[in-house]
């Protein structure tokens, strides 16, 4: 693994916790001799982590559509920074450039980003580990959901598993150093219900 993506709010949220998760998983990043991929901004836990990862030596990769750009949110100070035209290609840059998916709290932005790569990794377009930092259970309703979508079908529990939650920064990346993808077919069979 050379490169992790985080998705996360542009926003600090409520808890100082939010920010300290950051900041912790910026450095764990960095630490490891990882690149960090991530949105680009300066803003909310984006600019917390990518700037703890550049104080620990860490390099940061950003990506930002020119919308957001122009609204000043950009940072100034990464490694590299790549302005692309729409959000659809900022997504499809980041998957590229990155060897596994952590989220982060965050709001609407952070799940849809997400959930997407998820997707693709049960169609089986990828085979990189993805996961929560799972920060004072602020995810803990949103992963009790998907329990219940396995558990009414509509999903494989093997693809419930994909997902990887920890509560610390490390722990997480010793468990994506280690993932294996399940090899199970999508659909769900009628014989299988």
């Amino acid at each position: 693994m050379k490169s992790v993506c985080v998705f996360c709010g542009s926003n600090s949220g409520e808890r100082p916790a939010y920010i300290q998760s950051a900041v912790k998983l910026g450095a764990a990043i960095a630490g490891r001799g990882l690149n960090l991929v991530y949105g680009g901004a300066h803003v909310g836990l984006m600019g917390a982590l990518a700037d703890s990862a550049l104080a620990s030596g860490g390099r940061v990769t950003g990506v930002m559509p020119k919308a957001l750009v122009d609204k000043e949110v950009a940072h100034q100070g990464l490694s590299e920074f790549h302005q692309v035209a729409s959000m659809h290609e900022r997504k499809a840059l980041m998957a590229d450039l990155s060897d596994g998916f952590a989220a982060l709290p965050g709001g609407a932005g952070t799940l849809e980003e997400l959930f997407e790569v998820w997707t693709w990794g049960q169609l089986g377009h990828h085979d990189k580990p993805i996961g929560f930092l799972n920060v004072e259970g602020y995810f803990d309703r949103l992963l009790a959901f998907l329990d219940h979508q396995a558990g009414e079908r509509f999903m494989r529990q093997a693809h419930r598993d994909m997902l990887i939650v920890e509560t610390e920064a490390e722990r997480l990346l010793e468990r994506f150093a280690s993932y294996q993808p399940p090899r199970v077919e999508k659909w769900i069979s009628k014989a299988e219900r």
